[in-house]
């Protein structure tokens, strides 16, 4: 996302804008006010007298509010302004903009005051792929309000405009015509509802309740960041990215109506303000010793929605764990298949992960023997529906073959999975991370079947698929003469032979063995797969390496955070160390908001990381990545039913202390200098 768009956002409800506050909507990028994936206001702009007006800065108050400091025109030398305008913008229950203009001349002065408003309705799928609407719109003025709408069949969603003082409304906007005192000021505020098919606020639609007002998200926030562990630090940027990072994960959180009252972080702005299994899941895992609540509500909303038939559209299949949901218009007409969609092979293993790491730090056993029927629905479909070539493996390979995702991997776009010389293999595919997720999901299940779900015989049947697995990966996926893992197999069994930041993950998850894994952590800290700044998605040298390609080059934080994590599992403290010191050094040049991703240029060519276009920001797991940098850099795990802690801080990282650890033990400080 360009740098110079100011955002602000409650959970499923954002602003984009430009740097004066203004929205001229881009057929190609989401600027504009969306609420559930649908464009409310298309056009928002202000003009005094006529003129536009130039951003004199922008005070970030809070990620629902925003001021803009502006004139009507860039003052020099010669000319200084005689008027100024404060804009103030929220997301409280609605938008709202507050509007203060402020006369700085020693005379009175006639001032016209314009707001020009309209709306596309677009779905986000629709900035992206740029379609035709098909339903009609409408503009209707009542009482003062101004309503924009647009009906297709039984789909209709409404931008109600309305302000304090009265307006005077056109179809077009806003005019308020007002006489400033000398050194006077005139203030208004405007209101735009996001309205759905049943007349009221669409997120009283499908949350069940309404947006929060001012003081109420104070207060949240401030409840938030209080229940969190406190950081004292010594680097700045550490400190930093790890308070930006807990509030831009609030922002995020929102509340599907089947939550029950609690949130689910939403994977990220603009293009992924949703429930995404993987992406909930893995910040999740993140944020455990920081805000278990999330893991709870993940698990809990994800296995409300756990797939239960054969849908071909959807890509459901029985114990399946779905990728996203979505809301807009293409879904509610079956043009996207993302109501929910399933079309991921990872979420599934994922789920059973979490769930037990969930329980080993929190000791929340009701949440496990509750969730049983889910977690062995979704080992269960590891077997019967992710091994599609029945030997073995999960593969993926879509259902849907008009609109469905080629790549079911966390790489999920279309180019991330290739061979060295950067052909691409036929479907159906196995990548690398898919067996290790699934290895970790079966002994993670084995130990829930024999501690909490009393089925010992299930356990060691888990524990003895999962050997079996270990043992075969080991085999099939080695590349020999390059020692590392393949990025996948191929229809026919071949490895794709890619080096990828993929073997990362398979640290992780422990498929590994211990004879290799000091050639994995080499790779994963060498010259080809490591730019300085962190990990890159795909090694210099392979066929399709570009620094600023999605899932070819460019570094993920998140990615680079469960790297890290596997490398500190097989013992190499030191490299772990060395990947999240380039993670939080990156970090500084980011305000501590650490994006989905950014280009893989070699750390020697440039002084700063290089923004990658269109990467999100704020992203949920991004948002994470400081806190699972700190849970492995301080070596924190439950042991015992008690936090236990291995400090290995990198020099220049310092001191660390975290107060206030969640865990199964209540609360516990951890510190570089000793025991908690």
């Amino acid at each position: 996302m360009s740098a110079d768009l100011v955002r602000i956002l409650d959970g499923g409800t954002f602003v984009v804008s430009d740097s004066n506050g203004d929205i001229v909507a881009s057929p190609t990028f989401p600027t504009g006010l969306f609420s559930f994936d649908t464009r409310f206001l298309s056009t928002w702009q202000l003009s005094v007298n006529g003129e536009r007006l130039q951003a004199l800065t922008v005070d970030d108050l809070e990620y629902y509010e925003t001021r803009y400091f502006l004139v009507p025109v860039a003052p020099s030398p010669h000319i200084e302004p005689e008027l100024s305008v404060i804009r103030q913008r929220s997301i409280i229950g609605s938008m709202h903009e507050q509007l203060t203009v402020l006369n700085h001349n020693w005379e009175p002065v006639d001032v016209c005051i314009r707001v020009d408003a309209n709306s596309d309705f677009a779905d986000l799928f629709e900035i992206k792929d740029v379609r035709q609407k098909k339903g009609s719109y409408y503009t209707r003025i009542e009482n003062g309000c101004l309503r924009l709408g647009y009906q297709r069949g039984a789909f209709r969603r409404e931008s109600v405009i309305t302000s304090d003082p009265p307006a005077h409304v056109d179809e077009r906007g806003l005019t308020f015509t007002v006489r400033l005192e000398p050194h006077g000021q005139w203030a208004a505020e405007i209101r735009v509802e996001t309205v759905g098919p049943d007349g009221r606020d669409i997120r009283v639609t499908l949350q069940g309740r309404p947006g929060r007002t001012r003081p109420q998200m104070r207060q949240d926030l401030e409840a938030w960041l209080r229940h969190a562990p406190r950081l004292e630090c010594d680097n700045k940027s550490l400190a930093t990215a790890y308070e930006r990072g807990l509030v831009d994960l609030a922002a995020l959180r929102f509340m599907p109506l089947i939550a029950g009252g609690d949130s689910v972080p939403a994977a990220g702005l603009p293009w992924f303000m949703s429930i995404f299994g993987r992406d909930s899941i893995f910040v999740s895992l993140q944020a455990l010793p920081f805000v278990p609540g999330l893991a709870a509500t993940t698990l809990q909303v994800l296995g409300a929605l756990q797939g239960s038939r054969l849908d071909d559209f959807g890509e459901e299949e029985p114990g399946k764990i779905l990728h996203e949901v979505r809301y807009g218009e293409t879904v509610a007409f079956a043009e996207q298949p993302h109501s929910p969609y399933y079309g991921s092979a990872d979420a599934t293993p994922l789920f059973v992960v979490l769930l037990d790491e969930y329980e080993r730090w929190t000791g929340d056993v009701a949440l496990v023997r509750r969730l049983e029927p889910v977690a062995r629905a979704a080992l269960n479909w590891i077997d019967e529906y992710g091994d599609i070539m029945g030997n073995g493996y999960l593969w993926y390979q879509r259902r849907n073959e008009q609109t469905g995702l080629d790549n079911q991997c966390w790489k999920d776009s279309w180019d991330s999975i290739s061979y060295h010389d950067g052909t691409l293999p036929g479907l159906p595919r196995a990548t690398c991370e898919l067996q290790g997720y699934a290895y970790d999901a079966k002994m993670r299940g084995a130990r829930l079947a024999r501690e909490f779900w009393n089925d010992p015989a299930y356990a060691d049947a888990l524990e003895a698929q999962a050997a079996d697995l270990k043992r075969r990966f080991n085999r099939d996926y080695w590349v020999t003469d390059r020692e590392f893992y393949a990025l996948a197999l191929d229809i026919d069994g071949r490895p794709v032979d890619a080096l990828s930041s993929n073997i990362g993950h398979l640290l992780w998850s422990g498929i590994v063995e211990e004879s290799r894994a000091g050639a994995i952590a080499a790779h994963l800290t060498g010259p080809e797969l490591f730019s300085g700044w962190g990990v890159r998605t795909l090694a210099q040298g392979e066929g399709r390496y570009n620094p600023v390609g999605y899932h070819v080059g460019t570094v993920w934080p998140f990615d680079n955070s469960i790297i890290a994590w596997g490398l500190r599992r097989y013992g190499f403290a030191e490299q772990a160390g060395r990947i999240a010191e380039a993670i939080i050094d990156a970090a500084q040049y980011f305000q501590g908001r650490l994006p989905e991703a950014f280009a893989g240029y070699e750390r020697e060519l440039t002084e700063y990381p290089v923004q990658y276009p269109t990467a999100c920001s704020p992203q949920a797991w991004s948002t994470g990545t400081p806190m699972l940098l700190l849970r492995t850099m301080l070596g924190m795990e439950p042991y015992a039913g008690r936090l236990a802690t291995d400090p290995a801080i990198p020099d220049r990282i310092g001191q660390i202390t975290l107060h206030g650890v969640h865990g199964r033990w209540g609360r516990a400080d951890v510190s570089t200098g000793g025991q908690p």
